[in-house]
């Protein structure tokens, strides 16, 4: 009974190889990309897209680990929600009582250190904001609110 079991996760997890999730990635800077539509100062745009575009973009960097599923299929759903939640990418079409809120959010979750994830900086450790980071980008937002 047990080898038919482990027999049965082994093939499972071999046929699960062949799952492919759809990548986030386009070839261009959306025309809704919110450096577009609001000011953006270099600095907070490179912390941005270091710890925040990969789950919170139409690009997304993918790691090696990916293309191991269940892995992959795990990082596209946390990608998925992240968009869903906050897309810098299409920002510009967000009316302006959306927008004002998402940088109200903003503030909040990287001024309370709840973003970037913790499981997200465990393996991106570049991605881990300095308070200095935080300050300027919940500032920035802030600002825009």
């Amino acid at each position: 009974m047990k080898k038919k079991i482990g027999l049965g996760l082994l093939v499972a997890l071999v046929v699960i190889q062949f799952v492919r999730p759809t990548r986030n990635s386009s070839a261009s800077e959306s025309l809704n990309d919110i450096s577009k539509f609001y000011d953006v100062p270099d600095e907070v745009h490179a912390v941005l897209k270091k710890s925040c575009y990969d789950c919170h973009s139409n690009n997304t960097v993918y790691p090696w680990y990916t293309n191991i599923q269940p892995a992959g299929l795990w990082l596209q759903s946390h990608v998925n929600d992240g968009k869903e939640e906050l897309n810098f990418s299409e920002f510009g079409a967000y009316d302006q009582k959306r927008a004002k809120h998402k940088f109200e959010e903003i503030g909040e979750v990287v001024g309370e250190a709840e973003m970037p994830l913790s499981s997200y900086t465990l393996i991106h450790r570049d991605a881990k904001l300095t308070s200095e980071q935080s300050s300027a980008i919940a500032a920035w937002a802030s600002a825009l609110k």
